[in-house]
């Protein structure tokens, strides 16, 4: 990337920092990608700033391992990242899978919506995921168990408590501290 100049007015106002050539921002292939540094919510920081590492994209991972890292994510208040390891799941693994996969998926972005402030749009992403799983669950799914180990009820339950909570206190404080479990614990 080519580096990003200020352009700060001299009133002190903060404006966008702008590439130099005004052209988006794209990855190695060639699309338009936000290369904008992150903070652990996903909210994009200015250019130069520092932000934590984004979780990759389009990486193709066993379901345990798609369980781990998101487990790990959201364990370290980062379920927007967290989003992104479901949704690659959602994108890669087989279709029986995709509908649980795009639930947890939902429920990671309702609790960045939740942790950001947005609590309507957090309490209502907590329950479609919620729901999204629960048909997946009721349906059928693996006979033996979810994939990855998942603990599909417990995130049900998990998701559908907090839109509850955020509905009545509002805003989430500290996503880390609610987090949920995605495995049952032994």
């Amino acid at each position: 990337m080519e580096p990003r100049d200020d352009r700060s007015g001299a009133s002190g106002e903060e404006r966008a920092v702008v590439r130099p050539d005004r052209a988006r921002d794209r990855d190695a292939e060639g699309r338009a990608r936000n290369a904008r540094p992150r903070d652990g919510l996903g909210r994009p920081l200015p250019y130069g700033a520092p932000g934590v590492l984004r979780a990759p994209e389009g990486v193709v991972r066993t379901a345990g391992a798609s369980v781990d890292e998101a487990q790990e994510l959201l364990r370290a208040g980062r379920p927007f990242h967290a989003h992104e390891v479901f949704e690659d799941a959602w994108k890669s693994g087989p279709e029986e899978e995709r509908a649980l996969w795009r639930g947890l998926a939902q429920t990671a972005v309702g609790l960045t919506h939740a942790a950001r402030g947005n609590t309507t749009g957090g309490a209502r992403l907590l329950r479609r995921g919620a729901d999204e799983v629960a048909r997946w669950a009721a349906a059928g799914g693996p006979a033996e168990a979810a994939p990855g180990g998942l603990d599909t009820g417990g995130v049900v339950a998990w998701a559908r408590a907090l839109a509850d909570r955020v509905d009545a206190e509002g805003q989430v404080a500290d996503a880390a501290a609610v987090a949920p479990r995605l495995r049952a614990s032994h």
